[in-house]
Formats: C-alpha cells, structure tokens, sequence
C-alpha cells in the first residue's frame, strides 16, 4: 500500500478562465522515477503532478512511455515557466526534454492538452 499514488484536483487559472484536471501525485525519488511509465492511456482531463522536494534544474524524458505527453514546468508560486511537447520513446536512446530552467513542480498531460484548453506560459496552478 505504501507505493498507492494518490490523487488530487488541481485548477489552473488562465485569465478569468479556470481549468480543472485530476492529478496523481508523483512525490517521491521512486514515483517521481516512474512517472507514467508504461501506461497505456490517460483519460482526457487526467495527468501527473511531479513535486520535487527541492528546486531542480533538467529535463524528462519519455524512455518506456507509450503515449504522447505535454508537460508544463512550474515555479514555487505554481507558476507555468515552459509548456514542452514530448514524444513516446521504447528503448535506452531517449531525448530528454530540458525546459533550461529551475522548476519546483511538473505536470504531464496528453499531448496538446494545454493548447487545447487555452493555457499557457505565465498562468497559474492552484494546488489547494
């Protein structure tokens, strides 16, 4: 029971706009190392949060993931600094996908989620 990744709801606030998505949350070096590994499909409104313990500086990449995934990468503030689009990847010569700055959070959706919701660098994530 102690791998169980929980869930919460999250807003993302673009404008007046507000945007929910279900998150399961990846706040562990084992989690944060699985991400979405090796899963076959996520639903439409549906993602994973990634909390870091401290600030990071680097990249993801999609080695044994299947689906195609957007990740946003967010300050302390819950702030989107850089929205990536990555491609799935079988094998051990993955790209990593490097925003090139320091983040505290990342959150990976389907691919064109965020394009498809109308949010973008600069709007806000609210995590209560």
């Amino acid at each position: 029971m102690r791998n169980r990744i929980k869930t919460r709801m999250i807003k993302i606030l673009s404008g007046n706009r507000e945007t929910r998505l279900t998150v399961q949350v990846a706040d562990t070096p084992s989690k944060i190392e699985k991400g979405l590994m090796f899963v076959g499909g996520l639903p439409e409104n549906e993602g994973m949060l990634f909390v870091f313990a401290r600030q990071v500086y680097g990249g993801f990449w999609m080695k044994n993931t299947f689906i195609p995934l957007s990740i946003a990468f967010l300050d302390a503030d819950g702030r989107i600094l850089k929205i990536l689009d990555m491609v799935p990847c079988i094998g051990d010569n993955c790209p990593i996908y490097n925003p090139n700055l320091f983040y505290y959070y990342a959150i990976e959706v389907n691919l064109g989620w965020f394009k498809r919701n109308q949010i973008k660098e600069g709007d806000y994530v609210q995590f209560n």
